[in-house]
């Protein structure tokens, strides 16, 4: 028979629970949080878990989600809980759980579901997606080598310009294999010496240091201190200025800690001819997950992501690539596509700006650039009345006349006043 872990932090639901599957010779083991229930899946790889959604330390969906991430969810998982949503199912059953059972649990519920759990085949998982999958992109394979140069050399890297499933991606990079891995934004509860030991030789992650509350800065701050006990590296990542954490309220001393030693992501919108290589690698990997239809991208859809400007920089992009599978009509992906998510929105959105390129000029050039792209601005708003373009720029109308000239801006006829 099959050998059961029960996750349940109340002790009379685990004693009924394996009352019931002893009898029906199963070997049943018991956890009374998700501490032990670590363990015990690594220590006796039970063949089935029943796990319960609210727990006091972390919660069973956050476990499930951990097991999943990390690679471990190798045997069939049964939802349970006295608090049953559909909302609570769902999400269950998209991270990883076959069954979900709302308590009380019926006897002949309980024994129906263990059986169709049992016959359950669980695919094998596909390893996490790391920047090993780029090596096609000559960006990526270079961050790659700065990442790991960086990090054998220190336990707490900060990945700047960064946030979410790309954070991930790089924090995954770094993770020996078969080796722990634990989000510490996934827990809602104060983190233990239990749970960082459990961690031990693995890598603690931040996808995103602005989302964090009070407790989890907490958490952040008590392993921190710990590192080195525990053998543990932490990934941490913003795509924000570490100055805002400190407007948020902050603790200076946290946020200089963190910015001691960093890799910072390379701009998108810098490297906008990389786009469509990246592109179609991302989409060949969701693919491959299962995570969208099979599609590919035409000729045109890709020079059109390469031409759109990536302020969202790269949580656009990877989500951007997602919605274009989910949603395109063909198997090919056209530029009409991208055109329905990404540039119908950019003529929508009120007109910016030219942007300058300021930057890369001397200080004098880059001023003289703005003060032409300036008065070209009001000259043309107010219809080349000059009274109105004094009014506007607080110059006294001689002082404008010689300002223009200066600049090399012809009048012509915008230069009489109109009213």
């Amino acid at each position: 028979m099959a050998q059961i872990l029960v996750v349940d932090d109340e002790m009379g639901i685990r004693e009924l629970l394996s009352e019931i599957l002893a009898d029906e010779g199963h070997t049943v083991l018991l956890a009374e949080n998700a501490a032990a229930a670590r363990n015990s899946r690594s220590e006796k790889r039970p063949d089935l878990v029943l796990l319960d959604i609210w727990m006091p330390d972390t919660d069973g969906i956050s476990l499930l989600k951990e097991w999943s991430s990390a690679g471990l969810l190798t045997m069939p998982v049964v939802m349970m809980s006295g608090h049953g949503t559909i909302d609570s199912a769902v999400e269950a059953t998209r991270v990883g759980a076959i069954d979900f059972l709302e308590k009380p649990i019926a006897l002949q519920k309980l024994l129906a579901t263990v059986k169709k759990a049992l016959k359950h085949d669980v695919s094998p998982q596909l390893p996490p997606l790391t920047l090993d999958a780029f090596a096609r992109s000559p960006l990526l394979k270079d961050l790659k080598k700065r990442l790991e140069q960086t990090a054998a050399k220190t336990s707490l890297l900060l990945l700047k310009n960064a946030s979410g499933s790309i954070a991930e991606i790089c924090a995954r990079t770094l993770h020996t294999p078969k080796t722990p891995w634990l989000d510490l934004s996934a827990s809602s509860e104060p983190l233990t010496q239990e749970m960082l030991a459990n961690a031990a030789g693995g890598i603690l992650f931040l996808a995103d240091l602005s989302v964090l509350g009070k407790l989890q800065q907490k958490n952040l701050v008590y392993a921190l201190e710990r590192l080195e006990k525990y053998n543990l590296q932490l990934v941490a990542a913003s795509a924000r200025p570490l100055s805002s954490l400190i407007e948020n309220g902050w603790d200076p001393a946290l946020v200089t800690r963190l910015s001691e030693v960093w890799v910072s992501l390379p701009q998108l919108s810098m490297h906008t001819d990389d786009v469509p290589e990246i592109s179609t690698l991302v989409l060949s990997h969701l693919i491959a997950r299962n995570e969208v239809p099979s599609r590919s991208f035409s000729s045109g859809a890709l020079n059109a992501l390469r031409l759109h400007h990536w302020q969202g920089e790269w949580a656009e992009l990877l989500a951007t690539i997602k919605n274009l599978a989910l949603s395109a009509l063909d198997d090919d992906i056209s530029v009409d596509d991208v055109d329905s998510i990404l540039l119908r929105e950019a003529r929508d959105a009120p007109e910016a700006p030219p942007a300058l390129p300021l930057f890369n000029q001397p200080l004098r050039e880059a001023r003289e650039a703005f003060e032409r792209l300036y008065f070209e601005h009001y000259l043309k708003s107010e219809g080349g009345n000059m009274a109105r373009v004094a009014d506007r720029t607080g110059l006294e109308r001689t002082h404008l006349y010689r300002k223009l000239k200066q600049l090399g801006l012809n009048l012509g006829r915008r230069g009489e006043d109109t009213e």
